[in-house]
């Protein structure tokens, strides 16, 4: 590895924790990426980039439901700009030692959470009668490990966007799969999308007792200063 990829490496991974499987990968193909991009590409310009990636989910979903389940492949292309776009979007900024964390972190949550919903709803398109309400769910599933990652940043005063050892590259590479898969065999998608908010629920539980540990801990610290002043 050349010096520079090494301080590459380094300056994207300030301001956040990675637990997620593929991190190391991940954080090697990042630290080469921003090596590469444009001057003219911004943070803004690829935060914009990855919320077209949602729009290409979302489309793909709309066009299986109406064309052809073929069509669903393009949600596989939506997902790899979707991942281009989010993954650089708040380190190119680092790298360029230009991080507006703030900024960068309200705009983050916001396209997040607005990509999230067009995915649900692009399920909600495609799927039939009772069906729909995993898209709901699966919205409702995942707003809720973006509460608890939020949580998490204000009582450990660390960012992590993962939950485990899963973050959202694991979750886009398992929905693509899930895509094959329906294109394959046809309504697969229902019953995967029901086994994975039935996970998605229970890693939602798991989180949420680890910080609701932690904010039972910050508590007796605090209250033990208050006590010894």
């Amino acid at each position: 590895m050349d010096q520079e990829t090494k301080r590459a490496e380094s300056l994207i991974a300030q301001g956040r924790v990675r637990t997620n499987i593929l991190h190391s990968v991940e954080q090697k193909l990042i630290a080469y990426l921003v090596q590469k991009i444009p001057a003219w590409m911004s943070s803004d310009i690829l935060t914009a980039i990855g919320f077209v990636g949602s729009v290409i989910v979302f489309l793909s979903f709309v066009l299986g439901a109406f064309i052809s389940r073929y069509f669903l492949l393009l949600g596989i292309l939506g997902f790899m700009v979707s991942w281009f776009g989010d993954s650089l979007d708040g380190r190119i900024a680092y790298y360029r030692n230009k991080p507006r964390k703030w900024y960068g972190f309200s705009l983050d949550i916001t396209v997040d959470w607005l990509g999230i919903i067009l995915m649900g709803t692009g399920f909600i398109v495609y799927a039939p009668s009772y069906w729909k309400i995993i898209g709901f769910l699966f919205v409702v599933l995942y707003g809720w490990e973006m509460i608890t990652a939020l949580l998490r940043y204000k009582i450990t005063e660390q960012y992590s966007i993962d939950s485990g050892s899963f973050g959202p590259t694991e979750v886009r590479i398992l929905i693509s799969l899930m895509l094959i898969l329906e294109v394959i065999v046809k309504d697969s998608i229902l019953y995967t999308s029901a086994l994975a908010c039935l996970v998605l629920l229970i890693m939602n539980f798991l989180e949420t007792g680890k910080i609701l540990k932690s904010a039972d801990e910050r508590d007796k610290k605090e209250k033990e200063a208050k006590i010894a002043q």
